[in-house]
């Protein structure tokens, strides 16, 4: 009978982590950080990592603490997010399809460990989304140790990118990398689209 509740909890905690996992889905986003990690020195290669991670787990921890309140105070919706979050990504994807094969300096890769990569890619609408809802669900403190277990699984991820580095080669990292941009720039569209879909209704109904 003592056995019960360890298991309800890992139960929950399953229900919970499942649906994070979808939602940052860490796999996705190496193509991205493959190409930043190439640019830069070895020696700052893990505190790259470790600065996209810790950016996620900041902007996670911050509106689980805030909860929906932030939404209600400040009048921001998730269909704000949405529209944001998809401008940062086209702004960049844009950027790099039309920018010269030559990587920018190497100062801001480390800031794109922040943008996008930390935020919106790994820690987006969609993950702030699910972890309000999940936080209205569920036991807080199950919520909090999920995504601190999924941002793990992304640290373990994003550490084993440079294997995909050195099997791709540098002219198929090159070409990967146009592919990955013309994608997120796919996705890019997709939360606007998504975000002007919620809004415009309201504001046409206001």
């Amino acid at each position: 009978m003592e056995f019960t509740q360890p298991w309800n909890w890992l139960r929950e905690f399953l229900l919970v982590f499942l649906p994070l996992l979808v939602a940052m889905d860490p796999l996705t986003i190496v193509p991205f950080l493959v190409p930043f990690l190439a640019k830069v020195p070895v020696q700052r290669q893990a505190r790259v990592i470790n600065t996209a991670l810790l950016t996620g787990l900041a902007v996670g921890i911050l509106f689980l603490a805030l909860g929906r309140g932030i939404f209600l105070v400040l009048g921001i919706k998730v269909s704000d997010f949405l529209i944001a979050g998809g401008l940062i990504l086209l702004v960049l994807s844009l950027r790099e399809l039309l920018s010269s094969t030559e990587s920018a300096p190497p100062e801001s890769n480390e800031l794109m460990a922040v943008v996008p990569v930390g935020t919106p890619l790994l820690v987006g609408p969609a993950t702030i989304s699910m972890l309000i809802l999940l936080s209205g669900l569920y036991n807080i403190w199950t919520v909090i140790a999920a995504f601190v277990a999924n941002i793990i699984i992304a640290w373990v991820v994003f550490s084993q990118s440079q294997r995909i580095v050195k099997f791709l080669g540098r002219g198929g990292l090159q070409a990967f990398a146009k592919i990955a941009y013309l994608l997120l720039a796919a996705i890019a569209i997709q939360l606007i689209r998504q975000g002007l879909a919620e809004t415009l209704p309201g504001l046409m109904g206001g």
